[in-house]
């Protein structure tokens, strides 16, 4: 049986989930699966807005005959080239030769560059330009680098319906289509926190200025590539993206990340966190960043107001690890936090020197207290920097 949901009048959801999937993107952990979001318009003009993955087209391309029921499609409207959202076009020309292919100028470079389509009956549209399908016409808005440079958004004004692409998207596959037919803050705010940082969040100032151009308008659904449509309590969430977007903590607390060979490093991180607790504030979160996989280390550093790293010097360098996550961090343009440090070293410690010189390099970075350092095991002499540090750490997050 085929699987589509009216999303308003005439405007139906077309799209799949994929719960096979271990690996987005061949990079970040799905445990819970993505969908894939197609939408069909059927106005005196037909018009589907994007295609889907490979994994979930014979569901897709079933739900989009049985609604056409015989009727031609008239428009392919592209926001954005991903393979996940074109990789159904050379099949879709097959079916429907006939059919408009609706998108801006970087899309027709990159249709040839996939498929080798040669841009016949293509209309290339920019910025502001508006397409009549009928009752209800699409006028377009140009999102560069949210997250590919092609990305455009478009807004059905009769409806205040929004397809915005990869933006306000998230991991997680779908039971029903709606945001408010699930608790969207317990079930995917996570996810939808980990989706922005690792695939849109280097993009910051990008994505303000999508943000800026949609502030005139009325919005009533949004319609994005993944995750659930919004239909009720989009303001929400639309908060979320201004203070992602901002580099601004979302919530005050501390996230400890610590690397650790032998538990020694391990010890020392337990010691700050419990420390940071019993100062006065209780949002705290540990981890090991040899077993918590990046993506998730690089949403919380995002998440919290204050963060630790600690580290044993290996190789007289910082641990594989823990240098992994640092880099991950400045390859997203992590910025705008305070900071600890600690090292470990039984003969050289290294570690805090060069993760200093890292951190250095990001912007708005503020250090809480000394780099401590442990030699070998935390002595009692540590432990007590430690147990200080905590407290400076909880007195700031306490006062900012």
């Amino acid at each position: 049986m085929d699987r589509f949901v009216e999303i308003a009048k005439d405007l139906y959801y077309v799209g799949g989930n994929d719960r096979r999937i271990s690996l987005f993107e061949s990079a970040f952990p799905v445990p819970r699966g993505v969908s894939y979001n197609s939408y069909l318009l059927l106005d005196e003009k037909t018009a589907l807005f994007d295609t889907v993955d490979n994994a979930v087209s014979e569901e897709f391309f079933g739900n989009l005959e049985r609604l056409l029921g015989g009727r031609t499609l008239d428009y392919l409207v592209i926001h954005h080239m991903e393979p996940d959202h074109s990789a159904g076009f050379a099949r879709l020309m097959e079916k429907y030769p006939q059919v408009t292919v609706v998108a801006g100028q970087k899309v027709k470079t990159m249709l040839s560059n996939f498929f080798g389509f040669d841009g016949e009956n293509m209309l290339i549209v920019k910025e502001g330009d508006v397409l009549s399908f009928g009752k209800r016409s699409a006028t377009f808005f140009a999102a560069p680098m949210v997250h590919w440079p092609e990305v455009m958004m478009s807004y059905i004004p009769e409806d205040g319906i929004l397809f915005s692409a990869d933006a306000f998207g998230t991991f997680g596959a779908l039971a029903g289509v709606f945001a408010d037919e699930a608790d969207f803050w317990r079930d995917y705010l996570d996810d939808a926190r980990r989706y922005y940082f690792n695939i849109v969040g280097k993009y910051g100032p990008q994505v303000q200025s999508v943000l800026k151009k949609l502030a005139g308008h009325e919005i009533n659904c949004v319609c994005p590539l993944h995750g659930p449509v919004w239909r009720k309590d989009f303001g929400r969430y639309l908060e979320k993206y201004d203070t992602w977007s901002k580099y601004l903590p979302e919530e005050k607390g501390a996230a400890v990340f610590y690397a650790s060979v032998y538990g020694h490093t391990k010890h020392a991180a337990e010691l700050l966190a419990a420390s940071i607790v019993k100062n006065g504030v209780p949002n705290v979160k540990v981890y090991d960043v040899s077993v918590t996989h990046v993506s998730e280390l690089l949403s919380e550093a995002f998440r919290y107001s204050h963060v630790v790293f600690a580290s044993p010097t290996y190789n007289n360098g910082i641990f594989i690890s823990m240098e992994n996550l640092l880099n991950d961090l400045k390859a997203h343009g992590y910025r705008n936090r305070k900071y600890a440090l600690v090292q470990n070293g039984s003969w050289s410690p290294q570690a805090g020197n060069l993760m200093q010189a890292v951190v250095r390099e990001w912007k708005d970075m503020t250090q809480i207290g000394e780099t401590v350092t442990i030699l070998s095991s935390v002595k009692e002499e540590t432990a007590q920097n430690l147990a200080v540090l905590g407290r400076q750490i909880a007195e700031d997050i306490k006062n900012s």
